[in-house]
């Protein structure tokens, strides 16, 4: 049930949904107070909401930054989060939207030497259809970059951050890893959350944030005044974050 209603509120509280809504029920409601006050109000959002500057900094003020590799340790284990393949056809390739970085950055821990092993979890995250589970298809990407197949550790039953961290937890006591020889990759805006969950579950790994949404701030008048349709993405991607954060808090998960 949870997971049924985390999804719908993640679909409901979008900038794009709700700019929608309070322009639509305005076309249709009688009151005219309320008509002016629901027009303006996502007009005000639509301008608020594709500022650039403003999802830029908000964005940037959520993510945990990235750790140069000159900072980091040898880890026994680099447990990665899926949530980066894409559903396309045919079938017969691995496609990967915005967050391939969690693969690709993983593959790199690993043949630089940072990460002995490789454990990937996550399942389908679908609502409504069950497909190949996205660890299996981040286990196919990784050995076609080189990584040995008896490196890599699958989990591919769980289709959350909460239920990744309490199937984690089982599998590195029946492997005999300890939490401090590992290190967590996952997006950096979802890096929160993920952590929040690990710790929950008793779970204290290091963290190493990938697919970065933010970039430093500029000044330029476009980015200041100029409405950008990137900025509507980025707090899209925000929004259903700070919903799951939320969501995750009501549910006693973190």
């Amino acid at each position: 049930m949870f997971f049924v209603l985390s999804k719908t509120l993640n679909f409901l509280a979008t900038p794009l949904t709700i700019i929608c809504l309070c322009l639509l029920v305005s076309a249709f409601i009688k009151n005219v107070k309320w008509k002016k006050k629901l027009f303006w109000t996502g007009i005000i959002l639509l301008f608020f909401f594709s500022n650039d500057f403003i999802a830029n900094a908000c964005m940037h003020a959520w993510e945990i930054e990235a750790k140069p590799f000159s900072t980091l340790r040898k880890y026994k284990l680099g447990i990665v989060l899926t949530g980066a393949t894409v559903s396309l056809k045919p079938d017969d390739r691995v496609y990967f939207g915005r967050g391939a970085d969690r693969v690709t950055h993983t593959v790199q821990l690993y043949k630089l030497g940072f990460v002995e092993k490789i454990l990937i979890s996550g399942g389908s995250g679908r609502l409504l259809s069950q497909e190949e589970p996205e660890a299996d298809q981040f286990k196919k990407a990784m050995i076609l970059m080189g990584i040995p197949p008896e490196a890599i550790i699958i989990e591919n039953e769980t289709r959350n951050t909460y239920e990744s961290a309490v199937q984690v937890k089982k599998l590195l006591e029946e492997l005999g890893y300890q939490s401090s020889d590992c290190l967590l990759i996952t997006s950096g805006f979802h890096m929160r959350r993920s952590v929040a969950c690990y710790h929950k579950a008793g779970l204290k790994p290091d963290t190493f944030s990938t697919d970065f949404y933010s970039r430093p701030s500029d000044y330029y008048i476009d980015s200041l005044l100029v409405p950008n349709v990137n900025a509507l993405v980025v707090w899209h991607k925000l929004m259903r974050e700070w919903m799951g954060f939320a969501a995750y808090k009501v549910a006693g998960y973190i």
